[in-house]
């Protein structure tokens, strides 16, 4: 494939208008056909188009292997590319196109194996020059890729043979093989051009409209088994009404981050099936703590202890969820879950706001916009719980596209959202100074040296010990208020087999299609 990504077919071409189906009532009052007969027992059935349908999407969007921001682009980002290793279902690292990776007595160079007889989709080897080319353009220093932050310690990378790759760092890091398992470290071809993307994934770019549609195309020669799908659709809606009302009225097969408060419904619809998944993904917002009033660390513990986190999860998540203590990564076995939950109190907190100085409370806007499922309705229920303290917070809602404009990364008090990760590699990726997507602007010194030290460290024991520091510094001063972890709930149609629950935190199993097949449907 050469030259500028061919636009695809229109959301509109493709949905027949669906966006504008004024009725989340179609439940009830546009009525609700019997649920047909699927045969999903049986071997499964090559062929077919799955069209998934995803909230969200913007003229920003992206194929680049290496910049994901939305769930859109992750899904494209997971289908076209193999990164060497990747968590799985379980949550655990799964190797990919690296056979082994493994670090030497001191962590200072990781060398991987490559899988032999893995082809891109232009039909080129895969070969170490490609691994090397890959991880150069991560890094770059006039152009750093949203992992730069995580491969700091890396000086270079040299291909000893076609099939084996020596990672050298000029620092020990033991968490090395985390930091390259991640989704956005997907291996490219030597020249790779993202206008014109080629991977090794299970699937190939047919055509790309940013904000609009993607379709993948079956990889028939993929390494790992070919999918069974013909093709993939991803539909982007502006809203989840729009999302909902396609799946309802069969033009959509499958649809990720189902608004929570419909799981009941939707799971009443005998042609439904809901997937609930146990994740870390988290919905934080986020305090920017180089501008006023939140510079001021008083401030922000008390608009920490201003959020009811069991009424948040339950009117946000509509229960599927748990409470959040302002400290990510909780499926880390490294992560402190002995530390006292933080609760609700607003005695304390007008206390601490009036000790900083505000002893008739604080006036602040937050930015939201629909980035994820329940991000808006966190917004307003916070606004309602803060009243209390205090807290007087007026709602700026903007869409996704302004939302991750220009202003991206600036708004003193917004929201965001996180997939499941292990601490370091969220750690580098967003309280560091280099971090690519520092939202808070949080930057210490100390807290940068912790991080140094349970990179350094090889001995489990003692990087818990040191893990349990830095965690202690974010509860205590961070600029995150993380007031819970949601499931991950999906809805699809009956004949949508392969779907499974995935700890990731990712919608639709993680996005893996090439595991999903189309029952038979009589």
């Amino acid at each position: 494939m050469a030259g500028k990504v061919p636009a695809g077919p229109s959301r509109r071409t493709l949905l027949g208008g669906a966006a504008g189906i004024g009725c989340l009532g179609l439940l009830s009052a546009c009525g609700r056909a019997a649920a047909p007969e699927v045969d999903v027992d049986g071997e499964p059935r090559r062929g077919g188009t799955l069209r998934v349908g995803l909230v969200g999407g913007s003229s920003a969007d992206s194929v680049d292997a290496h910049t994901p921001v939305n769930s859109g682009d992750s899904a494209r980002v997971i289908n076209l590319y193999d990164p060497l290793l990747l968590r799985g279902d379980d949550y655990q690292l799964e190797h990919r196109l690296a056979e082994s990776f493994e670090p030497n007595a001191e962590a200072t160079i990781w060398t991987a194996k490559l899988r032999r007889h893995v082809t891109f989709h232009d039909g080129s080897p895969l070969t170490a020059d490609d691994v090397v080319f890959t991880f150069e353009r991560i890094i770059d220093p006039d152009d750093p890729k949203s992992g730069a932050a995580g491969l700091a310690a890396l000086d270079k990378i040299v291909a000893v043979d076609d099939h084996t790759v020596e990672f050298h760092l000029h620092e020990p890091d033991s968490a090395l093989d985390d930091i390259v398992g991640q989704y956005s470290q997907g291996i490219v071809p030597h020249g790779y051009d993202p206008e014109a993307p080629i991977g090794t994934g299970p699937f190939s770019l047919a055509s790309f409209d940013p904000g609009q549609s993607t379709v993948l195309k079956a990889n028939t020669e993929y390494w790992d088994g070919a999918p069974y799908l013909d093709q993939v659709q991803l539909l982007n809606f502006n809203d989840t009404d729009a999302m909902v009302n396609a799946l309802l009225s069969s033009q959509v097969d499958c649809i990720g981050q189902i608004p929570l408060a419909l799981v009941d419904v939707l799971g009443s619809d005998e042609r439904m099936k809901i997937l609930n998944s146990e994740t870390g993904m988290w919905l934080p917002f986020t305090m920017r703590v180089d501008v006023k009033p939140f510079d001021d660390v008083r401030v922000r513990q008390a608009m920490r202890l201003a959020v009811d986190r069991p009424q948040m999860i339950e009117q946000v998540f509509s229960g599927y969820g748990r409470a959040g203590n302002d400290m990510f990564a909780p499926l880390d076995p490294d992560y402190p879950k002995d530390f006292p939950q933080r609760e609700q109190d607003l005695a304390e907190a007008k206390r601490l706001l009036a000790e900083a100085g505000h002893p008739d409370g604080i006036d602040v806007e937050l930015v939201t916009a629909p980035i994820q499922s329940g991000a808006v309705e966190a917004a307003q229920v916070f606004a309602e719980q803060a009243k209390d303290a205090g807290i007087r917070i007026s709602i700026r809602r903007v869409d996704t596209t302004t939302f991750f404009g220009e202003d991206y990364l600036q708004w003193d008090f917004a929201q965001s959202f996180w997939y499941t990760r292990n601490f370091t590699s969220q750690a580098v990726s967003c309280v560091l100074e280099g971090s690519p997507f520092n939202e808070t602007h949080f930057t210490d010194e100390e807290f940068a040296k912790r991080i140094d030290a349970i990179r350094a460290e090889l001995d489990e024991k003692a990087r818990r010990n040191l893990i349990r520091e830095a965690q202690k510094q974010l509860f205590e001063e961070g600029g995150y208020i993380i007031w819970g972890f949601g499931n991950q709930v999906d809805a699809y149609q009956g004949y949508v087999v392969g779907l499974v629950e995935n700890a990731t935190g990712l919608p639709l199993s993680g996005y893996t299609f090439r595991r999903v097949w189309l029952g038979e449907v009589s």
